[in-house]
């Protein structure tokens, strides 16, 4: 059975294609994760028409008030002065009875390329009869279903994206984009561009230090630094990093700095069950960099499953009591200063 393709690979399969006047007519471009979506739709904007047939060819609808036969009707209008003309339908998610563009998708404008951007909140699904709407639609051209991507994967998708712009990152400034940034890899973008912009010229190595100057990331009081040296048991650090963060309570929710020291464990707790536990067989299982194995190594050494499960006890409490629950007037930062302390006794 083939290998199937990955977003990235099919959004790159689909530009190739583009890039060679190889079109499809329709394309269906849906999802959580929006970045694949804006991609594959400005591309088409861009460069399917030159720029003297846009201005009769290229049109770009909204999804809010729009009925689905006003998509019809101008999908079915022939082009001027063009071989093709391009209908961009953006917000399709808003768009009521989506399911009726049926009636097209059976019978397609071959001179027009219609792009339909239907882009889905986090988490959630097509709805059935739309997603059966578009399956029959990928049959004629093209579906995506563009999904975020786990918080294991973005380090990886970091890296790639920096050497395919002539830049390498090491893998402890990868985590810290992470962390910081989440998977939103339109936002991740948007602060990589930037970031290369302000690099020096014949730099192309990005360090700690530029992600601190360039994009406001601490490279030493951060969540990232925080769980390592929780898993080194680091008293001293660990309460600079806390202290730094109770005071800084706006960059570091408590929600979130839980969470994240939750997932730390969680990875910490498994290293103790897997069996073979070669560097690359605990990569994989962890889900890290094998570059940061031997971190989680030394910190099962120090915490065993029992402490472990103590702890996901303490998270869950302190998370409860940062909600109000057994709390009124204990603050956020005193709260985190408990957890730690907790965690390291």
């Amino acid at each position: 059975m083939a290998k199937r393709k990955t977003i990235v690979e099919t959004s790159a399969d689909i530009i190739s294609d583009l890039k060679k006047k190889i079109y499809k007519p329709v394309y269906i471009l849906s999802g959580d994760e929006h970045y694949y979506i804006d991609l594959i739709s400005d591309f088409i904007a861009q460069n399917v028409l030159t720029e003297s047939e846009k201005a009769f060819n290229l049109t770009t609808l909204y999804g809010k008030d729009l009925e689905v036969k006003t998509i019809v009707e101008t999908s079915r209008r022939f082009p001027m002065m063009a071989n093709h003309q391009v209908v961009i339908v953006k917000e399709a998610q808003q768009i009521k009875s989506i399911e009726d563009l049926e009636v097209y998708i059976k019978a397609p404008q071959k001179s027009t390329i219609l792009v339909i951007c239907h882009k889905l909140a986090p988490g959630v699904k097509l709805k059935a009869k739309v997603r059966q709407l578009y399956t029959a639609a990928g049959k004629i051209g093209v579906f995506i279903d563009s999904k975020r991507l786990y918080d294991n994967k973005v380090p990886g998708w970091i890296t790639g994206y920096l050497y395919n712009k002539g830049f390498s990152i090491a893998p402890k400034s990868t985590e810290l984009l992470t962390e910081f940034l989440g998977n939103d890899l339109s936002k991740v973008v948007n602060e990589l561009d930037k970031l290369i912009v302000t690099m020096p010229s014949g730099v192309t190595q990005i360090t700690t230090d530029h992600i601190e100057k360039n994009i406001g990331i601490s490279k030493d009081f951060n969540r990232f630094e925080l769980n390592t040296a929780l898993g080194q048991r680091d008293i001293m650090r660990v309460n600079r990093i806390v202290d730094h963060f109770a005071k800084n309570p706006a960059a570091n929710p408590f929600v979130v700095t839980v969470s994240s020291i939750h997932q730390y464990f969680i990875k910490i707790f498994k290293h103790y069950f897997i069996q073979d536990k070669s560097e690359r067989n605990l990569a994989v299982q962890l889900g890290v960099n094998p570059f940061f194995v031997s971190e989680y190594t030394r910190a099962a050494r120090i915490y065993k499953p029992s402490k472990c499960v103590q702890i996901f006890e303490l998270l869950r409490e302190y998370d409860l009591k940062s909600k109000g629950l057994d709390n009124s007037s204990v603050t956020h930062g005193d709260l985190l200063k408990e957890l730690v302390f907790k965690i390291m006794h």
